[in-house]
């Protein structure tokens, strides 16, 4: 059998509907936060902001997100395994998005509330998208 390297195990091909639900659910929680400091017609109005508003949170998931094993055999087979996966994953992936929005995106200090809200409103739209994608 050969060695598919470090990833090989972590990334199999059945999890892709897993990585559209992630990518949908963080862009819409972060939207939803970028609608509600401008304004709703922000995404339509403003759409090079908004793609540099979400970008860095979806670079932090999916740079992070898979070395997790977010998307492994384990990962696509239940919602058991899924969330808890994916919740903890969220963690290292929004300090890698938090890094890369004040050193890149937004350069400037993170405030500790802008980063409690990042991890607790990810983590619970990751949660409740996989949750709905094994339910339905």
């Amino acid at each position: 059998m050969a060695d598919d390297g470090f990833l090989g195990g972590r990334i199999v091909s059945g999890s892709w509907p897993l990585a559209v639900v992630d990518v949908v659910a963080l862009v819409v929680v972060f939207t939803g936060g970028a609608i509600q400091h401008h304004s709703p017609t922000f995404p339509v109005n403003a759409p090079v902001a908004w793609v540099l508003t979400i970008l860095p949170f979806l670079l932090g998931w999916l740079l992070v997100g898979p070395l997790v094993g977010v998307y492994s055999a384990g990962a696509a087979e239940s919602a058991k395994a899924a969330i808890p996966l994916a919740v903890r994953a969220w963690v290292p992936s929004a300090v890698v998005a938090l890094a890369l929005r004040a050193l890149v995106f937004d350069p400037g200090p993170i405030v500790p509330v802008f980063a409690l809200i990042t991890l607790v409103t990810g983590a619970v739209g990751l949660g409740l998208a996989r949750w709905l994608r094994f339910r339905f």
